[in-house]
């Protein structure tokens, strides 16, 4: 029989960390803003790693959009479900009509809407870029979060936007009081 899905356990609006010896090493130290999770699946966002070898401009001259004023940042390795798909993870006080707020501090966009408004300086004030993103089907995530696989944590803007990219998984445990360094790769069962 299948479980019904709660909403208030849902982890839209917090950061999904790997833990240590989770078995797939496509998300080993990896962290995720997640934005949606219902009773149908997740998605997150990978904001703990870079996709080698591809900048943001060479992104927009991609997509025939000038780069204006946006800077040239480094793409994150957002998942890897369609990996050519771009995500805007920004701050809310922007948005479009296709805007997902996913908690007063977070919102995700998809659209050359908001490329645009970034290259032409009128876009969120905080905001990353990536390619790709975790999916989850129904009750997926929730059996790996039983398992030993993933920590979820709440949200912390700067963590996000204004922690090194290679430092945020540290940075996050940290901020839970917990030292990443006393974490093992194995549980057990009482």
């Amino acid at each position: 029989m299948a479980e019904r899905f709660e909403a208030s356990h849902s982890l839209a609006g917090k950061l999904l960390l790997a833990l240590p010896g989770m078995g797939d090493p496509r998300f080993e130290q990896s962290v995720n803003a997640i934005c949606v999770h219902d009773a149908e699946g997740a998605l997150g966002i990978g904001i703990g790693r870079f996709r080698d070898g591809v900048s943001f401009h060479e992104v927009l001259y991609e997509l025939d959009i000038d780069p204006g004023v946006a800077p040239d940042v480094a793409v994150h390795q957002g998942g890897p479900v369609e990996p050519g798909r771009g995500f805007v993870l920004h701050s809310p006080e922007w948005s479009s009509e296709g805007t997902l707020v996913v908690r007063d501090t977070l919102a995700l966009s998809a659209s050359f809407e908001v490329l645009r408004a970034i290259t032409e300086g009128e876009g969120p004030k905080r905001w990353l870029f990536a390619l790709g993103y975790a999916g989850w089907g129904a009750g997926q995530l929730d059996g790996e979060m039983h398992r030993h696989g993933w920590h979820a944590v709440g949200i912390q803007e700067d963590i996000v936007f204004a922690t090194p990219t290679g430092a945020r998984w540290n940075a996050a445990w940290r901020a839970e009081g917990i030292d990443p360094a006393l974490l093992s790769s194995q549980t057990g069962r009482a």
